[in-house]
């Protein structure tokens, strides 16, 4: 019933929705007959244009909507041989269910389980159904936890949920492409838009209930302790998938660099950190009911999942990796399936780190190695240039542009922080030291023999200049030279920078730009196109090329080079930039600028804000 409810309810609204495109047409030949009839032809055709530009952005949606082929996602196919022990499951449970098992499952990287089907006449006819089952599922899960997982997905075949994914999601393409091509000036759009969000909610509510009548046969086939447990999981699991990409993975991808296994890796956090995991797993939220969701909130879940009838199921509390053949090499195929490595240097993982670490270092070193040129004017700044200034008796001096807070003499006391990045960095340049890699807490660095180095007492002798050479000794004697280390990046890039704001048509020294505010930086794109098409054309610039590229190609501003920010007027925005380098940009909005989010603005002031201070 709720399948059918489903079909109907995105069929239905779909047509609505062209329904309403009709009538807006119907009102705009209406406006225009009658404009025609009391204003100029030339007047009209302004006035109706943008109008009917938003009406064939409907029919161009809805086109692309009906070319459009929902193809299997991107995975590893496994075979019989590659999970014997998946494939026996996997059928047991479809002919428990009273369903088809699916034609093929995909191994994705994932924390995830989801089945799909490529029906054909709006869902009326099954076609060739592909399991999705996430690699770090296999890694943490039990194996009655995996079957309650599994369960669930073959209960929305026997439920003949998939069969309508491909009228939900042309249904919600078609919306999307058609609200994508329309400004949000348009009052069409408008129109459009409110119909979008009743018509997402209307298609999440039946969602919802699938998957209230999918978690059925989750209890009945694998229990209520390992239903309810392999629910709370998944929130913890992707917690912990999501940290060990920003902390392990991340830093060295952005560095030109990829680990040799990659998941693997995560089979080896996984097991490092179970405690935590399991802290993680027993304090899950609940969550709150929002019809924006297409799944109910655990809590909601949990709570009628003890009121359904459950199988005598006996618990087994295998790691759910042996239903593969090999999980390791299941683990680097799938890397091979799905990661493009591009022109990265792939290393184990124990060098994948230190080199990643040792880049993150040098990272944070050249930034102070160029405020320290900027401060001197020495060309190739280094370590020594910094030490220079602790003997000169001027380090608070220049340490005063990193703690707005403190006066000259505190600055320079705080500066053994940073001090002991430049002498971390002066060992690795040296050869003297390494990162270490745990996968239970963070890297260390350490020397040859494997035991840590702490270089931060030594740090604290060499901000101040009546101890400075002691700390010199002691750095020659761990056989560690200043001189080596110095810059690498003179300039700071658009490497690993993130995107945080937009705005087109802003009149930068008299000529027109678009600027994109990064988190390190401003791209200035000059002269980049028809003002009416601002939004638009930041959109497509996003998102068809990276941001580093973007930065290469056009004018690059780091935010290290400004020296401070005049805000003359905040809405439209005008200010002057002053640089390190003298010279003074000016930064004026239009009555024609647009912005990529509407906070877009407010996310530049900030910037400028912090650059004051």
């Amino acid at each position: 019933m709720s399948a059918t409810y489903r079909a109907l309810a995105s069929v239905v609204m779909l047509i609505g929705f062209y329904v309403v495109a009709l009538l807006q047409l119907a009102a705009v030949v209406a406006l225009g007959a009658w404009l025609y009839s009391h204003t100029s032809g030339a007047l009209t055709g302004k006035l109706l244009l943008p109008l009917v530009i938003a009406l064939g952005a409907v029919a161009v949606g809805l086109w692309r909507a009906i070319r459009t082929r929902n193809e299997p996602a991107p995975g590893l196919i496994l075979s019989e041989r590659d999970a014997p022990g998946l494939w026996s499951t996997v059928r047991e449970l479809a002919a428990a269910v009273g369903t088809r098992a699916p034609d093929e499952i995909r191994l994705v990287p994932e924390v995830n389980a989801a089945v799909g089907e490529q029906s054909r006449l709006l869902g009326l006819i099954g076609g060739r159904r592909t399991l999705y089952v996430g690699l770090p599922l296999l890694q943490a899960m039990r194996l009655d936890q995996l079957r309650s997982v599994l369960a669930h997905e073959l209960g929305h075949y026997s439920g003949k949920h998939t069969r309508l994914g491909g009228v939900a999601y042309r249904g919600r393409l078609a919306i999307e492409e058609t609200v994508q091509r329309i400004g949000r000036g348009n009052p069409i759009g408008w129109v459009f838009r409110g119909y979008s969000k009743l018509y997402l909610m209307v298609d999440n509510a039946a969602s919802r209930r699938q998957e209230l009548e999918a978690d059925r046969s989750s209890v009945l086939l694998a229990g209520h302790e390992a239903a309810t447990s392999a629910l709370r999981t998944l929130p913890a699991l992707d917690a912990a998938w999501g940290f060990y990409m920003r902390r392990y993975v991340e830093p060295g991808w952005s560095a030109g660099l990829a680990p040799d296994d990659l998941f693997g890796g995560f089979g080896q956090l996984l097991h490092a950190r179970r405690d935590e995991i399991a802290e993680l797993r027993e304090h899950a939220p609940d969550g709150e009911p929002s019809p924006w969701d297409t799944h109910p909130p655990i809590g909601i879940r949990v709570a009628a999942m003890t009121a359904l009838p459950a199988g005598a199921v006996a618990p087994d509390d295998r790691p759910a990796a042996l239903l593969l053949a090999d999980i390791a090499t299941a683990g680097r195929q799938l890397q091979g399936a799905v990661v493009e490595h591009g022109s990265r240097q792939v290393l184990p993982w124990a060098q994948f780190i230190a080199a990643a670490l040792a880049a993150s270092v040098q990272q944070q070193a050249d930034g102070i190695y160029r405020a320290a040129g900027r401060f001197t004017g020495v060309t190739g700044p280094g370590l020594t240039t910094v030490l220079d200034l602790v003997r000169s008796g001027r380090l608070g001096e220049f340490a005063e542009q990193f703690f707005g807070d403190a006066t000259r003499k505190e600055a320079a006391v705080r500066f053994a922080g940073p001090m002991e990045t430049l002498l971390d960095n002066a060992a690795i340049r040296s050869g003297r030291a390494h990162w270490q890699l745990s996968w239970s807490g963070p890297a260390q660095l350490v020397g040859a023999d494997g035991e840590p180095w702490d270089l931060a007492e030594v740090a604290k002798l060499a901000v101040a200049p009546q101890t400075l050479d002691e700390a010199l000794a002691r750095l020659a004697a761990l056989g560690i030279d200043p001189g080596g280390a110095t810059v690498v990046e003179d300039r700071v890039s658009g490497r690993d920078a993130d995107l945080i704001g937009a705005l087109a048509n802003i009149k930068i020294e008299g000529k027109e730009h678009d600027v994109l505010i990064l988190d390190r930086g401003l791209i200035l794109i000059v002269n980049p196109g028809k003002a009416s098409q601002g939004e638009k054309r930041l959109r497509a610039l996003v998102g068809s090329v990276p941001i580093a590229e973007l930065a290469t190609r056009h004018a690059f501003l780091p935010y290290e080079e400004i020296v401070s920010v005049d805000v003359k007027r905040e809405v439209p925005l005008k200010a002057e930039l002053s640089l390190h380098d003298g010279r003074v940009v000016t930064m004026q909005e239009l009555m024609a600028s647009e912005l990529l989010e509407k906070q877009s603005r407010d996310t530049l002031l900030r910037v400028f804000r912090r650059i004051n201070g």
